[in-house]
């Protein structure tokens, strides 16, 4: 399993226009280019997954992820926000880089909680902010994801 499996280039944004915590989820759902009323209930779950607690990580990175009945597979997205956004992180540093991850409630291939994980480990790595601080183009993304989250 690779990451960048569940991915598409269309589902990478280098650079996020929202300001607000709220508004960086709804920009990361419509990444994944789902109806009007999906995108809306998937919002509304990511918000309430938020008040349960920040998935504000540390080091610059969230991964906002819900179980939802909106997607039949397991879906992910990319955002980055280079000016940084409140994310009330647990480090309370801005959050300049997102990963949406959304999957259905029942999943047989069981991909969620190990997505989570590998993407959690990758965020981990001291170089990898920076990385992604750098990156140019959602293939640049790509080619990142291939290298320190195999």
């Amino acid at each position: 399993m690779k990451l960048t499996d569940f991915f598409t280039t269309a589902s990478v944004s280098l650079d996020l226009k929202s300001s607000t915590k709220d508004e960086l989820l709804q920009e990361l759902a419509s990444l994944l280019e789902l109806d009007r009323k999906s995108e809306a209930v998937l919002v509304k779950t990511l918000k309430r997954r938020e008040n349960l607690g920040s998935t504000g990580i540390g080091k610059g990175i969230a991964i906002p992820h819900c179980r939802s009945l909106v997607v039949s597979r397991l879906r992910l997205a990319y955002g980055r926000k280079p000016a940084g956004t409140d994310f009330n992180a647990i480090d309370k540093q801005p959050v300049h880089n997102l990963f949406l991850i959304v999957a259905p409630p029942l999943e047989v291939s069981n991909q969620y909680l190990p997505v989570l994980g590998k993407i959690a480990q990758f965020a981990k790595d001291p170089d990898v902010p920076r990385r992604l601080a750098e990156i140019g183009s959602p293939d640049e993304f790509f080619a990142l994801l291939d290298e320190k989250a195999s």
